[in-house]
């Protein structure tokens, strides 16, 4: 069976954890930061976990994260 091709734009933003979960950057930190409070940007400032809903399709993009 051939290797499989990462997603270069996936690996980018997404990286696996050692228990196999996907972190992933949260949004709305780019612009209009003054318009958000300090708790807002200091919540935002860390990273999430990827829905179970989405973990299967993003699993495939990067296969040997």
């Amino acid at each position: 069976m051939p290797k499989l091709k990462t997603h270069s734009g996936a690996a980018k933003r997404f990286k696996k954890t050692g228990t196999g979960k996907i972190k992933r950057g949260q949004a709305t930190m780019r612009h209009l930061l003054t318009a958000k409070t300090t708790k807002v940007k200091r919540h935002l400032a860390s990273s999430a976990l990827v829905s179970k809903a989405d973990h299967a399709k993003i699993s495939r993009m990067i296969p040997y994260a």
